[in-house]
């Protein structure tokens, strides 16, 4: 059995976070591979096993995660853009990557935080109180306060127009080049502001096709129009780009 549950943010995180979740995978849980997709986001999670803390950049493309062994994982998931205010680097160097927490924030602080989680047994909600306040304490040291900006303004719309708004005319609507926007959008968001609207149609896309499993009709052709698509064939292709299956099978579990 797995158990999983999300959490809202302190309000001093809710600017940047879209939330702090718990999974915990029980003894006797069948092994399995989960499928996680591209969602615009990055997570740090913190996992029982070793006591090992890892940053899970922003993804580009479908990842199977294999779990076969009992484990607990507390983690904080990043809105769009808002990771940078914790990290001192270009995020895109962390995209599809998952590098230790520790080589990162720099390993003492870490491996005293990791203590805290597990030298003793902490409630979801303790765990989740204390990740808190490791990332309060983290977003003081920087000295950052959120302020709206380009890369906001960019995410918003991108966001807002479900991935089909053209990059150059985005960057027309925000005074700036398309190079520059290129740019500062990889260094502050992770993926490019290309790839970033690709993921959103396919969430557009994947929210569409779950929702048709209950009624069992879909229109394929209309669905790739609404959504910016060339047609058909080209929803196809970027859906299994981008989920490792076609649309028909993409409710079917990954073996």
């Amino acid at each position: 059995m797995v158990l999983y549950q999300e959490h809202p943010p302190h309000p001093a995180l809710a600017p940047y976070l879209a939330c702090l979740w718990t999974c915990q995978v029980l003894p006797g849980a069948t092994p399995v591979t989960h499928r996680v997709l591209p969602d615009n986001c990055m997570d740090i999670l913190w996992q029982d096993v070793a006591a090992l803390s890892r940053v899970s950049g922003m993804m580009s493309t479908v990842v199977h995660v294999p779990v076969h062994q009992p484990v607990r994982t507390i983690a904080a998931r990043f809105k769009p853009g808002a990771a940078a205010h914790f990290f001192a680097m270009p995020l895109h160097e962390l995209a599809d990557q998952h590098p230790l927490l520790d080589d990162l924030w720099g390993g003492a602080a870490v491996r005293q935080f990791n203590d805290a989680i597990w030298s003793r047994t902490l409630s979801d909600v303790d765990a989740v109180t204390t990740v808190e306040r490791l990332l309060l304490r983290r977003l003081r040291s920087n000295g950052t306060i959120k302020a709206p900006g380009l890369i906001d303004a960019a995410v918003g719309a991108i966001e807002q127009s479900g991935g089909t708004m053209r990059i150059d005319t985005l960057a027309a609507q925000l005074g700036v080049s398309r190079q520059h926007l290129s740019s500062q959008f990889r260094a502050g968001v992770g993926l490019g502001a290309k790839q970033f609207a690709r993921v959103c149609r396919f969430r557009q896309a994947s929210a569409r096709i779950r929702a048709a499993t209950h009624t069992g009709q879909l229109d394929w052709a209309r669905l790739a129009l609404d959504l910016g698509y060339y047609d058909q064939p080209h929803l196809i292709h970027e859906f299994r780009q981008l989920s490792g299956s076609t649309p028909e099978s993409f409710g079917t579990p990954p073996t």
